[in-house]
């Protein structure tokens, strides 16, 4: 246990190498101009940290079925994740210039291809999804999921920049909703997905999705953590910058003694949410616990 808070759990450095190389062949399956291709490239095969196709691949093991069945949503749902960061980085948005260690894709190919490279990858993805891999009843379900997620998303990045949020709620409410929208829909759409490419029973499908609701948010305070407290050098991106743009996070709004609390808690809620599971959720807890304590 131990060992798995200081260094990545080996699933997700299983997941990530089968993964890697097949981000590249999908995008080599399309049909597109070079240089959209090269951006594309460029945005998804950039060393991420592949925490979402990891749980994706995961969650299908867990309830019983294979790797091999959950490969594509695993991609459709990376390819999502990296849309979404091409277009937060844009000037008109987060205005980053560093993502993984790298140029962000508006510096490195400019921001006109950057906005399209961000939106060909939407498309892809749901392209992935019906590609005859899966059933008709899977592939209603696995479209309906991943664009549900990815509507949330979006909701959850107007929160952030541009505001909008209910009037009613309380400051430390009102940021749950936009990381619940922003950052925990697309994880638990992640696991959600697995779940459905493992065709589990409906009440495994539901411990998944409170698993990843849970571990969702919890993902995303250790975030505005990093980006208080870590080194841009040792994240990958600028950090501190959420605090100097005015942005709503939990130490700013609850402090950071509260914020580790706030995850502690719900590290063990999100484990308590794969009971019905048993021995065979063991991957997702030790994966649940490094995501409670990583650095980056």
């Amino acid at each position: 246990m131990k060992q798995s808070i200081k260094t990545p759990p080996t699933a997700l450095l299983e997941a990530v190498e089968l993964i890697e190389p097949l981000l590249q062949k999908r995008l080599e399956s399309f049909d597109l101009p070079a240089n959209l291709y090269d951006a594309a490239s460029y945005a998804v095969v950039n060393g991420g940290k592949r925490v979402r196709p990891a749980l994706t691949l995961m969650c299908c093991e867990v309830v019983g079925g294979s790797r091999d069945l959950a490969i594509d949503a695993a991609i459709a749902v990376e390819f999502i994740h990296c849309f979404s960061l091409v277009h937060d980085d844009l000037p008109s948005i987060d205005n980053d210039e560093l993502r993984r260690g790298k140029p962000t894709l508006h510096i490195h190919a400019g921001e006109a291809m950057a906005v399209l490279a961000g939106d060909l990858l939407l498309p892809l993805a749901f392209e992935l999804l019906s590609n005859g891999q899966y059933t008709a009843t899977q592939q209603s379900k696995l479209v309906r999921t991943l664009a549900s997620a990815t509507r949330k998303m979006v909701a959850g990045q107007v929160y952030d920049t541009l505001g909008g949020l209910p009037e009613h709620l309380s400051a430390e409410d009102g940021l749950k909703e936009i990381h619940k929208n922003k950052t925990g829909a697309l994880i638990s759409c992640a696991c959600t997905l697995g779940g459905i490419c493992g065709k589990a029973s409906d009440a495994h499908l539901k411990a998944i999705q409170e698993f990843g609701e849970t571990t969702g948010l919890m993902f995303q305070i250790v975030d505005d953590l990093i980006d208080l407290q870590g080194e841009s050098e040792h994240v990958g991106k600028a950090t501190g910058k959420d605090a100097d743009a005015g942005k709503k996070t939990y130490p700013g709004t609850i402090g950071v003694e509260e914020s580790l609390c706030a995850v502690q808690s719900l590290q063990k809620r999100a484990e308590e949410a794969l009971s019905p599971l048993g021995n065979d959720a063991e991957t997702l807890r030790l994966f649940n616990l490094w995501m409670a304590h990583r650095t980056r």
